[in-house]
């Protein structure tokens, strides 16, 4: 009998993105490599638990969930989150930035500063700069400041960003230009809090990092796993990642897998098995194992 992983989710690390397993092991994904496999028959999703600690309840989620968590670790998980606003006095400094997803979507957020751009590279910002840094409210308040001035969004769905990696321009100047003009007309706005310390723009792309630009991702993406199923397989060459997506060339085309949907599962290896889960197409488009694959 194969033995089974349990996915803990995919981490950007300085050389690119690693895929966590359950005990502690990773699967680096460089691209050109294959990544192939099949859910156990008869599987179950079960919830990833919260803050470290497993569900309790061990408790079914649904396949199409990103976040593998029952309400009750959800709402755990969410009461200790700088991102869910539930924390104020964290006395870590924070810094404020814009980022860049494509054409048209530009959102505004902090991060802890001494994670460096990992935020961005989780998010699958092709382009960033910073804009200040200070401590946590004072990043706040300019993070609202920048949604009522400017009315740049905080958040942006996962499925936009993915809508527009397709059509991502050619050159780094081009994808810069729109951070750069927000970055102008946000330094330039009264009422920034006075312990908010301004940074001048330095735009960073990451479309090389992901391989979503120029020859790097081949063909563009035709569909994305809409969930996985007990019995499903998924497998398919990586020519692209960008945040928690792969990009897998597949026999029917690029497909873009959202690696949270891999929580939760039983996993095992599936060889050379066709893609085998449900999608939604994009409209207009041996021995002891170290890892699953």
């Amino acid at each position: 009998m194969a033995q089974a992983w349990r996915c803990a989710g995919l981490r950007w690390a300085a050389d690119g993105p690693v895929l966590r397993w359950v005990g502690g092991r990773g699967s680096a994904l460089t691209r050109g490599k294959r990544v192939a496999f099949a859910v156990a028959e008869g599987g179950v999703r079960t919830c990833v638990g919260a803050r470290g600690h497993a569900c309790p309840a061990q408790a079914a989620v649904p396949g199409r969930s990103t976040g593998a968590r029952c309400e009750e670790c959800a709402r755990l998980d969410r009461a200790h989150s700088v991102a869910a606003d539930t924390i104020a006095d964290d006395p870590r400094p924070y810094r404020v930035y814009l980022a860049w997803f494509g054409p048209g979507l530009v959102k505004v957020g902090i991060t802890a500063y001494a994670r460096g751009d990992a935020r961005l590279l989780e998010q699958g910002a092709v382009c960033f700069s910073w804009l200040g840094h200070g401590p946590l409210m004072a990043a706040r308040r300019t993070e609202e400041l920048l949604r009522a001035a400017l009315r740049v969004p905080d958040r942006i769905p996962y499925a936009r960003k993915r809508a527009v990696r397709a059509g991502l321009p050619e050159s780094e100047a081009e994808r810069l230009s729109e951070i750069a003009e927000l970055h102008a007309r946000a330094v330039g706005l009264g009422g920034w809090p006075e312990s908010l310390t301004p940074e001048p723009f330095r735009g960073v792309d990451h479309a090389g990092v992901f391989g979503v630009a120029g020859t790097g991702p081949g063909p563009a993406a035709v569909a994305e796993v809409a969930e996985l199923v007990a019995g499903g397989a998924v497998g398919g060459e990586l020519v692209a990642a960008a945040g928690p997506d792969l990009h897998l060339a597949t026999e029917r085309g690029v497909v873009v897998l959202d690696t949270r949907l891999m929580t939760g599962w039983e996993l095992v290896p599936a060889g050379g098995a066709p893609c085998a889960v449900p999608v939604r197409d994009f409209k207009g488009a041996a021995g002891v194992q170290d890892g699953l694959f």
